[in-house]
């Protein structure tokens, strides 16, 4: 069971010529309201999971952990999520570009995605869903070289990448963890 908010790693010294100066943050969506009679698409964000969301975004600005460019599942849980972080840290260069491949089309389509991002964005948020961010980010980094926990991405959780610099092709265990953040566990002033 994690028990800080943020769980940082350091940054294993890479092999090769590989050059690893761009990052990849996946955020699950906060938590939704799963009683509601509507499609899993058009499920809305719990009070609580706005909370977070909107946590998540402050946290992220003081932190100056700042997106070039931000990708959301285009789910209305997700999307929401993506609005409340863009909102808190109020980057009016930065839009939410939503790509329905990251709703329910598995972690491959998500590398599909990411593929076709801006080369000269550094610092890439996509705000998706599970299984699909959770494989990926095992499939990136490796199952080895992540924590011991019963679940990495629960509801508005971030996980922080560092990336190669060519997104063309990115196989397993291309990625580092660098650290993970748990909006449930962020100090009061974020909320």
């Amino acid at each position: 069971m994690l028990r800080n908010c943020s769980l940082d790693f350091f940054v294993k010294k890479q092999q090769g010529n590989n050059k690893m100066s761009r990052q990849l943050w996946l955020l699950r969506h906060g938590k939704s309201d799963r009683n509601l009679a509507v499609d899993d698409y058009d499920r809305p964000l719990k009070k609580r999971g706005k909370k977070a969301a909107e946590s998540m975004g402050v946290w992220l600005k003081k932190e100056n952990l700042i997106p070039d460019y931000l990708i959301s599942s285009p789910a209305k849980r997700a999307y929401m999520t993506a609005k409340f972080v863009h909102k808190a840290f109020a980057e009016e260069t930065v839009d939410i570009v939503q790509d329905k491949r990251l709703y329910q089309e598995g972690f491959e389509r998500l590398k599909t995605v990411l593929a076709e991002c801006p080369p000269e964005a550094k610092q890439v948020l996509m705000v998706g869903h599970n299984p699909e961010l959770e494989d990926l980010l095992v499939n990136l980094v490796g199952v080895n070289n992540l924590p011991d926990v019963e679940r990495l991405l629960s509801t508005a959780t971030l996980v922080r990448l560092t990336m190669p610099d060519d997104w063309t092709y990115l196989e397993a265990g291309c990625a580092t963890l660098v650290g993970i953040t748990r909006a449930k566990l962020l100090p009061e002033e974020n909320l």
